[in-house]
Parts: structure tokens; sequence; C-alpha cells
């Protein structure tokens, strides 16, 4: 298993859809795709499953995954590349960083999908929808933009609506188990191996779609009312 590990590691530096902690990005991506189209990442996208779903339903749009674990973005990277998928893009980078690689307003969407839910308390601020994480996101969104979180865990499902509901976020749409839906949108259809494995054993795949304030200082008067609550978001 190391082997293979260390053999996919060689492989992905060579792969033309995979860049790793590149620099000079900034604004550069519609040069890199050869194109206008809108932007959309999938964030902790692991074997990049819903980064190609996505791109395969909509291709006039590029998307980039973006996870740190090589040898799990190698699946999705090889994957696009067989399918010439020239819409799709994976970046190597910590999440943490994210604002590195792209200007304000660059990005279209986010999708965020069965991350790890950091069930400790103690780790509740490596939660993809901790305030820490969405004023990245906000830093390259463009106004109004949608964060997507499809995930199987209740936990992070409802830290997130606490987080919306403390921040005054505006709600888009919300589904507590999405297959019951009578008419579930083919986004919401694409599965990853993860979500298959049920780890959280619930048995139902939580949704949300959201959007961040319109400006810097709007978030950043929210976030000092979610830091002295933060004991509250951790329950």
């Amino acid at each position: 298993m190391a082997q293979k590990k260390l053999l996919r590691f060689a492989q992905i530096k060579e792969f033309k859809n995979v860049l790793e902690k590149p620099t000079n990005m900034q604004g550069q991506w519609s040069t890199f795709f050869k194109n206008d189209n809108p932007i959309i990442l999938e964030l902790a996208c692991g074997r990049g499953e819903y980064t190609i779903g996505l791109a395969q339903l909509h291709p006039s749009k590029n998307f980039i995954g973006v996870d740190i674990k090589g040898n799990r973005m190698y699946i999705g990277a090889k994957k696009a590349l067989d399918n010439k998928l020239n819409n799709v893009a994976f970046l190597r980078a910590e999440i943490e960083t994210i604002s590195d690689y792209f200007f304000p307003s660059e990005i279209d969407e986010i999708w965020i999908t069965f991350p790890d839910p950091q069930l400790r308390i103690s780790k509740s601020k490596k939660r993809l929808t901790h305030p820490r994480f969405l004023r990245r996101y906000l830093q390259i969104l463009k106004t109004n933009s949608p964060i997507h979180l499809k995930t199987d865990s209740p936990n992070l499902f409802y830290f997130t609506k606490k987080v919306i509901d403390m921040y005054e976020l505006q709600l888009l749409q919300e589904s507590a188990d999405v297959y019951a839906i009578n008419e579930c949108v083919e986004e919401l259809k694409i599965k990853t191996h993860y979500e298959s494995l049920d780890i959280a054993g619930s048995k139902k795949i939580h949704y949300l779609q959201f959007s961040l304030p319109t400006s810097i200082a709007n978030f950043d008067e929210a976030l000092q009312k979610i830091l002295v609550a933060e004991n509250d978001l951790q329950q």
C-alpha cells in the first residue's frame, strides 16, 4: 500500500489537471481553463467524485476539486483525464490557505461534500462551515454566491444551521433527508465513496445551501458575536 501511494504521488505530479500549491494563480484560472466560464470549487474533494459529477452535468462551467490528500485526488484526476474532461482541475493545498489561490470574486459557487465533521468539541474550529473558514470563502466568492453543504453527519448539519442563524446568513435551501425529496435535483443525486460507507450511521443525507454577507465589514461584526458564543457552537 505504501508503495502504491508513492507511485501515485509521483504520477500525479505529471498530471496536467493537478496543481500542487501553485504560485501566482490568483486571477489566472481563466487562462488555465482557456475560457471565462464560471468557476466552482469542491472543498475536501477526496476522490473527486463530486467534482467530476458536477463537471459532467455542467460542461459550460469549470470545476476545481481542493484537497491536500494526493493519494485520493489521484483517482479523480486520472478519471478526468481519461474522460477528457477539460473543465476539471484539482488543487492540492490546505483549505485554510484557499484565498492564496484566487482573487476576490473569482469563485461562483462552493460545494462542501462529506467533509470530516470533526465531532470532538476541541476540533470544532476545523469544521469547514466554522466561521473562520466562512470568512476565507467570503474573500473569494462573488456576491450572493451559494455555498452547498452535503453531509451524512447530523452534528455538522445542525452545527451549520446554528452558524447560519447566529450570523443571520441567507438560508437558500434545506433538507434533513435529501433522498426523501420527490424531485431531488441531479446535482444532489451524485454519490461519493464516503457516502456509500454511511460512516455516521444516520442513513440520511443532509443538505444546506446558503450565502454569506455582502461585505467583510458585516462578516467581521457577526464574527465577534460568534466568538462570544463559541461555547454554544461547540455543543
